[in-house]
């Protein structure tokens, strides 16, 4: 796959001033925070289930999913898109981008430790029990990133509120609608992102919106989906793709360098009372890019994670 579906906009060259920025131990698969705590109402249907892994969320109902397709996600092999047929009442309770299922490889092993993946495919009434998942390969996750089609895994059903757009971007509680979203992410972060633009949630066109994503990776060959920035910045998002290690490409990068929290250190927050966020990436990042916000004077309430 070719790194070079960037637009004009997307590439342009800008002065880097880097800053110290905070490291620390991230949670399973790059999420940055705890799930919030939706789903606690209890489950009346008798499903296999098991203990929760780490505390998070309601006990995982688990069901069988089917593998579809399994292909690299950037040409560093780094990742993979992983695509299942996961049954009608688990795709029924994904209504809003940045929800996230648990996965572990078999029912019958109640013992396995399963993982958290945010869905990135964006939620839809068409019918399809169709999911995606973007995934970094791991010591740990061989048994999901290198299965072949038609394999079963074990799936639970939808978890969390997914990221509260409805309620703190578009109503009255903040007095006024969010007219600048800004999107952050790093790494296999980008996948609720990429089901929150998809998904027509945020109201970018319907909304009179402005909308900027800033997309952090170590080199071009280690970034998913950048076949679909020319698609993403034509529905009215800016793609602002940033590398970590240029020294690292085999050709000059022409965009932008550094961190994704130096990005935004440097292009600063239009009017930023009238802005809100979406964030999923690591810790540091995550912890980096929310107090820039709030020193900037974006409202807390509207920095949203999925986690």
């Amino acid at each position: 796959m070719q790194i070079q579906a960037f637009s004009s906009s997307s590439t342009r060259s800008f002065v880097n001033h880097p800053i110290a920025t905070t490291t620390s131990k991230s949670q399973p698969d790059s999420y940055a925070f705890e799930p919030k705590k939706h789903d606690q109402q209890p489950f009346v249907r008798k499903y296999h289930s098991s203990q929760l892994f780490m505390g998070w969320g309601p006990d995982p109902i688990w069901e069988t999913a089917t593998l579809t397709s399994n292909s690299p996600a950037c040409p560093s092999l780094d990742s993979v898109c992983i695509s299942m047929d996961v049954p009608s009442d688990v795709m029924k309770g994904y209504l809003v981008a940045g929800q996230y299922v648990q996965m572990k490889a078999s029912i019958e092993d109640e013992d396995a430790k399963p993982i958290f993946l945010a869905i990135a495919s964006a939620p839809t009434t068409e019918g399809s029990n169709s999911m995606e998942f973007l995934i970094k390969k791991t010591d740990n996750n061989s048994w999901i990133t290198s299965a072949s089609e038609s394999t079963t895994v074990a799936v639970s059903q939808v978890m969390g509120g997914g990221f509260s757009m409805a309620e703190d971007f578009d109503g009255m509680k903040y007095d006024f609608p969010t007219q600048n979203v800004l999107l952050f992410a790093n790494g296999s972060g980008i996948a609720p992102i990429r089901a929150a633009i998809e998904s027509g949630q945020l109201n970018i066109a319907a909304g009179g919106r402005s909308c900027r994503l800033y997309y952090g990776v170590k080199s071009p060959s280690d970034m998913p989906y950048a076949d679909r920035f020319a698609r993403w910045e034509e529905a009215g998002v800016a793609v602002v793709p940033v590398i970590s290690r240029p020294e690292d490409c085999k050709l000059e990068w022409p965009g932008r360098t550094g961190y994704v929290q130096n990005a935004l250190e440097e292009d600063g927050v239009p009017i930023p009372r009238n802005s809100g966020a979406l964030l999923c990436g690591v810790k540091g990042m995550a912890e980096s890019v929310s107090d820039l916000l709030k020193k900037a004077g974006v409202l807390e309430g509207r920095i949203l994670t999925n986690f």
